[in-house]
C-alpha cells in the first residue's frame, strides 16, 4: 500500500446524530463530545445527537458540530494504531485536520471554529450574498464567467471540489448573472446553494480579520503529520504559517482538487474521509479514479474501513 490520507468534511455535511454510534461504543469518542460541552458552554452532545435541524444549520453552530463529530470519528483509528501519512480538511475541516496533524488540540479546535461561524455570518447581512456550484464547466470557463458577471456586483471561484464541479460566491444579482453566463457556455447545471453566507469570497475579508485576531493567541506546534492546506495547496513548512492561511481561508477559494492531487503525487493512494458524510470520497475518486476511499461516520463505514487499511 502506499501512502494513507485522512481528509475531513466542510460545513453542508451535518446532519442530525453524526457521530453518535461511534460516540455510544467508543470512550475516546465519547470524550470529544464532553470536552466540546466543556470548551464553549453549551450542550454540544444534545445539540449533535437530538437537536434540530434547523439549529444545527446556524453556521457559529454547525462548525464547532463537524469538527467535533469528526474528531470524534477520528478516535477508534488512532486507538487502533492507525495514522494518516498526510491529511487535509474541506474548509471548515481543515480545522479537523489540525488536530490530526498535532498543531492543536481539539478543545482548541472547537472553540476557534465557533468563533469563525459568527464572524463568517456577522460579515454579510442575510439576503446579500449567496453561492452556486456549477456543473460540467471548465475552471478556466468559469473564471470567464465570474469576470464577466462582476460588473453587476461580486462574484468569485470559492471552492475548486473535482474536474467539472466549481462553486462560486458573491452577491445574488451577481451570482445569478454568473450562472446564466456558465450555462449559455455549456455548464450542465447551474445551481443555488442554500448556504447563509458567500463563503470563500472577498465579502468575507472582515471575517479574515477577526479571525486573525483571535489566531495572533495561539500558540501553534510542530506538525506531527505534514497538512496540505486550502489556500495554496502546498504544505506548509513551520506552525508560523498557520495563523495567516487559516484567516485567508475564509475569503479566498479553497483548491481542493489541487490539494489532492498535490496529496497523489506525495505518494497517498488510500485516502480516509472521517466525519459526516461520503462527499469528500466522491471528488477523490472524480481526480483519480486509481485512488481507494473509505469513510468513517458510523459503526458499519468505521468496520469497514479497519477491514480494508488492516488488511
Amino acid at each position: 500500500m502506499g501512502k494513507l490520507a485522512f481528509i475531513f468534511p466542510g460545513q453542508g455535511a451535518q446532519y442530525i446524530g453524526m457521530g453518535k454510534e461511534i460516540a455510544c461504543e467508543y470512550k475516546a469518542a465519547s470524550e470529544i463530545f464532553d470536552q466540546a460541552n466543556e470548551a464553549l458552554g453549551i450542550d454540544m452532545r444534545g445539540m449533535i445527537f437530538e437537536g434540530d435541524d434547523e439549529t444545527l444549520r446556524i453556521t457559529e453552530n454547525t462548525q464547532p458540530a463537524i469538527v467535533t463529530a469528526s474528531v470524534a470519528c477520528l478516535m477508534p483509528l488512532l486507538e487502533a494504531g492507525i495514522k494518516p501519512d498526510i491529511t487535509a480538511g474541506l474548509s471548515l475541516g481543515e480545522y479537523s485536520a489540525h488536530v490530526a496533524s498535532g498543531t492543536m488540540d481539539f478543545r482548541t479546535a472547537v472553540s476557534l471554529v465557533r468563533k469563525r461561524g459568527k464572524y463568517m455570518q456577522e460579515a454579510v447581512p442575510l439576503g446579500v450574498g449567496t453561492m452556486a456550484a456549477i456543473i460540467g464547466l471548465s475552471r478556466e470557463d468559469v473564471l470567464e464567467c465570474c469576470s464577466t458577471a462582476s460588473q453587476y456586483g461580486v462574484v468569485e471561484p470559492a471552492n475548486f471540489n473535482c474536474p467539472g464541479q466549481i462553486a462560486i460566491a458573491g452577491e445574488i444579482n451577481a451570482v445569478e448573472k454568473a450562472m446564466e453566463l456558465c450555462k449559455a457556455k455549456g455548464a450542465r447545471r447551474a445551481v443555488p446553494l442554500a448556504v447563509s453566507a458567500p463563503f470563500h469570497c472577498s465579502m468575507l475579508i472582515p471575517a479574515r480579520d477577526k479571525l486573525y485576531a483571535e489566531l495572533e493567541n495561539i500558540q501553534f506546534k510542530d506538525f506531527e503529520i505534514p497538512l496540505v492546506a486550502n489556500v495554496t495547496a502546498e504544505i506548509p513548512e513551520s506552525p508560523a504559517e498557520i495563523k495567516d492561511l487559516l484567516a485567508r481561508q475564509v475569503c479566498s477559494p479553497v483548491l481542493w482538487e489541487d490539494t489532492i492531487r498535490l496529496m497523489i503525487e506525495q505518494g497517498a493512494d488510500t485516502f480516509v474521509e472521517i466525519g459526516p458524510g461520503k462527499v469528500l470520497s466522491g471528488f477523490v475518486k472524480k481526480i483519480d479514479k486509481e485512488a481507494k476511499s473509505y469513510n468513517v461516520e458510523d459503526l458499519a463505514s468505521l468496520e469497514k474501513t479497519l477491514a480494508e487499511i488492516m488488511k
